[in-house]
């Protein structure tokens, strides 16, 4: 499948032919990763770093904040390669470094082994100096110590001039005599969504830059060429859910409407009966879409969308499969107080009164740590996740950004002692009496 690719250089998007030359300005690293990442995890290489020409860092965890990606570039010290996995990306991409010893003191599954080569020679350095070693040789050296290979011909580098398919069968086979089961992610070249659909069917993804960036080869249809359909009409069912994996009900995509939905970031589906689908262009029960995946034998969708308004359903419920409850239940009607509480309610209260939320999360955090027993800890868990989700709603967060938040600490390496922090002083006055 598809993995967009952004390249890094001063702060900016870009794109590089054959590894060198002017680099093409393709815009705002941020603007161009919230448009790509609809359609899952991106590429990102900090060129600046690669080349030692300095750094993009900051902006480099600032993408691993907002998006889940694979970064690289420059990546030469084991302190670089844990602090960009701590900051919560998903996997780093080490070339220059790619040794066995260095290799072995990371995870495995997070971590790919960038094979940037010039007619069939690794090169390290920023593409700048040759290995005298193949592509093949450094596959089977490094496969015991990487849950991944990126493979750029640099010589196809941002051409657009299409991808040796052949070779690349030649170093899927490779990989597989090495023993490596993942898959393999190639670069260089890729300009149509056939060679896309190709490289999947070998059981390998297209890593593809220029191609998008010139509007030779769109989101859409580099996404949506490898998808197939048993359907007379040729429609992909999609399952439509919302940030916190709730199924709301079923729809249908083709071409057509996937490229609007991804275009317009929107949640756009075929009606068989209506034709275009512009979810809540009439009921104002809008979605915004968040990403949409393709299912393992690529013939289903699933979008994950932020629902507005009532909710999926045209019945008048949050899902077509009935209400919905629990945490997100709660959260929507909490929200829906928040910002519209009634005058005298106790959600009022507890935005406009001063002191008085923060004194009901301490003490409800204190009844929970002194409950005993299984029913009367979900009741005082149940209370204080009511006072945070107000806490959460009157500062504009969400459930789905605390989720965000613990995925990405998931991934840290690093881990603190978690000692408990002193009380500040006048913090016990604070409280209500009896709460310690």
């Amino acid at each position: 499948m598809l993995i967009p690719s952004i390249d890094i250089m001063g702060g900016r998007a870009v794109q590089l032919v054959g590894g060198a030359g002017a680099p093409l300005d393709c815009g705002d690293p941020l603007e161009i990763a919230e448009r790509f990442s609809r359609v899952g995890p991106l590429a990102v290489v900090d060129l600046d770093a690669a080349l030692g020409r300095g750094s993009n860092r900051p902006l480099v965890l600032e993408l691993a904040r907002r998006h889940d990606c694979a970064v690289g570039g420059g990546i030469r010290s084991l302190e670089d390669a844990v602090a960009l996995l701590d900051s919560g990306a998903l996997r780093v991409v080490i070339g220059t470094a790619a040794g066995e010893g260095f290799l072995a003191r990371l995870p495995r599954e997070r971590v790919v082994v960038a094979l940037d080569a010039r007619e069939g020679e690794v090169l390290d350095s920023g593409w700048t100096r040759g290995t005298g070693e193949t592509v093949e040789e450094r596959l089977r050296r490094l496969a015991p110590y990487s849950g991944g290979f990126l493979l750029t011909m640099v010589e196809r580098e941002g051409r657009m001039g299409g991808i040796d398919l052949g070779r690349c069968g030649t170093l899927v086979a490779a990989a597989r005599d090495a023993g490596f089961e993942g898959r393999l992610v190639f670069a260089g070249g890729v300009a149509t969504g056939a060679e896309i659909a190709a490289l999947d069917r070998l059981g390998a993804d297209a890593q593809v830059g220029m191609a998008l960036y010139t509007g030779k080869l769109g989101l859409a249809e580099a996404f949506a060429t490898p998808l197939v359909s048993d359907r007379p009409d040729g429609l992909w069912p999609t399952v439509v859910r919302d940030e916190r994996g709730l199924s709301l009900g079923l729809a249908w995509s083709d071409a057509e409407s996937l490229r609007e939905a991804l275009e317009t970031g929107a949640g756009v589906y075929r009606s068989r009966r209506r034709g275009l689908w512009r979810k809540g262009e009439s009921s104002g029960d809008r979605q915004v879409l968040v990403r949409v995946e393709a299912d393992c034998d690529r013939d289903a969708l699933a979008f994950t969308v932020r629902q507005e308004g009532t909710g999926f359903c045209h019945l008048g419920t949050r899902s077509c499969f009935g209400g919905d409850g629990g945490l997100s239940l709660l959260e929507r009607t909490v929200i829906g107080r928040t910002a519209a509480a009634p005058e005298g309610s106790y959600t009022r209260r507890l935005l406009e009164e001063e002191g008085l939320l923060a004194a009901k999360l301490a003490e409800e955090a204190a009844e929970l740590a002194e409950a005993e027993g299984a029913e009367r800890a979900a009741e005082e868990a149940a209370d204080l996740f009511y006072f945070a989700l107000v806490a959460l709603a009157a500062a504009g967060a969400r459930l789905s950004d605390v989720e965000r938040v613990l995925d990405r600490r998931a991934r840290k390496l690093t881990r603190r002692p978690g000692d408990a922090k002193p009380a500040p002083a006048g913090r016990e006055a604070a409280c209500p009496a009896g709460i310690h």
